[in-house]
């Protein structure tokens, strides 16, 4: 299973699938889900040409189950390192309830303008 050593060393579990050229979707899930809550969107996106990726945020999940870093900041912070491992550009995000709010935080401490956000 893919994982990825956080800057506390928690481990973050993410998905990946698709076209590694193809456009760049990202999502993230409500509480208390996991990634798996993306399976049929990320099925029919990776199978019509597109990347997609979603992790399990940390106390989630596969993911680490941490004392410390539950927070939004922390969050995003843990979504950065991803974007950066992986090197994801461009991409489109998208949320649903508790993702949402993570999502749209994520972009406002980058200075990223989301076209759209609906929840």
């Amino acid at each position: 299973m893919p994982y990825i050593s956080l800057r506390d060393g928690a481990q973050l579990y993410y998905k990946d699938h698709g076209k590694k050229d193809g456009p760049v979707f990202f999502f993230s899930h409500g509480w208390p889900l996991n990634s798996d809550d993306w399976e049929n969107q990320m099925f029919f996106l990776a199978n019509h040409g597109c990347r997609v990726v979603a992790h399990d945020r940390r106390g989630h999940g596969r993911s680490e189950q941490t004392w410390e870093g539950n927070d939004v900041d922390s969050w995003t912070d843990d979504i950065q390192e991803l974007v950066e491992k992986l090197g994801l550009k461009d991409m489109i995000v998208v949320g649903h309830s508790t993702g949402g709010s993570e999502l749209v935080r994520y972009c406002a401490r980058r200075e990223l303008a989301p076209l759209m956000i609906e929840n």
